[in-house]
């Protein structure tokens, strides 16, 4: 079946039309966002390290870990889900400077040993990179001695970040379940 001449300039032009309307959808109309996107070409990549410690305290009147999800399906608490707000200083002890929280969850999620899927948000609340967040992802094989996990990305100064943080237990308490993790985090951002 062939087209008319009048038909093949209508959809040529009805493409164009729908060409520009696709490429002009990323336009922000008044507000520019120059340099905020690192393929403009206006912005260096940093290497930032950043070394703190998590405090995870299950007990006491005022926990920053509360499980959620309980496993009573298995010995090995496989399932169970632990929700966090917990506190990242600058030293191992809990009275240390507070430069951020660890916000969101780990999960036990192996069923052949303590494997953590952990899942969190290093909020960061003072320091040059008050206001910033870094996005963790990942498995935290918690009886190594040091565990890596991806950091998948972020907010703020850590716009476009990539990077890993390594975390390794100094203090554990075993009938209460708290512990203090030290954290170093190399993280590549713009």
């Amino acid at each position: 079946m062939g087209y008319s001449s009048p038909t093949v300039l209508l959809l040529l032009l009805f493409s164009l039309l729908c060409l520009s309307v696709v490429t002009g959808a990323g336009k922000t109309h008044g507000r520019s966002n120059k340099g905020l996107h690192p393929f403009s070409g206006t912005q260096k990549e940093k290497l930032s390290h950043l070394h703190f410690y998590f405090h995870d305290i299950l007990s006491g009147r005022n926990p920053s870990a509360v499980p959620i999800i309980m496993s009573n399906k298995t010995t090995s608490g496989f399932g169970t889900t632990v929700m966090i707000d917990d506190p990242l200083t600058e030293g191992p002890k809990p009275t240390s400077k507070i430069v951020g929280r660890a916000q969101g969850f780990y999960s036990l999620a192996s069923q052949h040993d303590i494997g953590l899927l952990m899942v969190m948000n290093f909020a960061f609340v003072s320091g040059k990179f008050n206001g910033s967040s870094l996005s963790i992802m990942g498995r935290n094989a918690v009886l190594s001695n040091i565990r890596e996990m991806p950091v998948i990305g972020g907010t703020g100064q850590f716009r476009w970040a990539r990077g890993y943080a390594q975390a390794h237990t100094v203090w554990f308490d075993p009938p209460t379940g708290d512990a203090i993790v030290e954290y170093d985090v190399h993280v590549l951002h713009y």
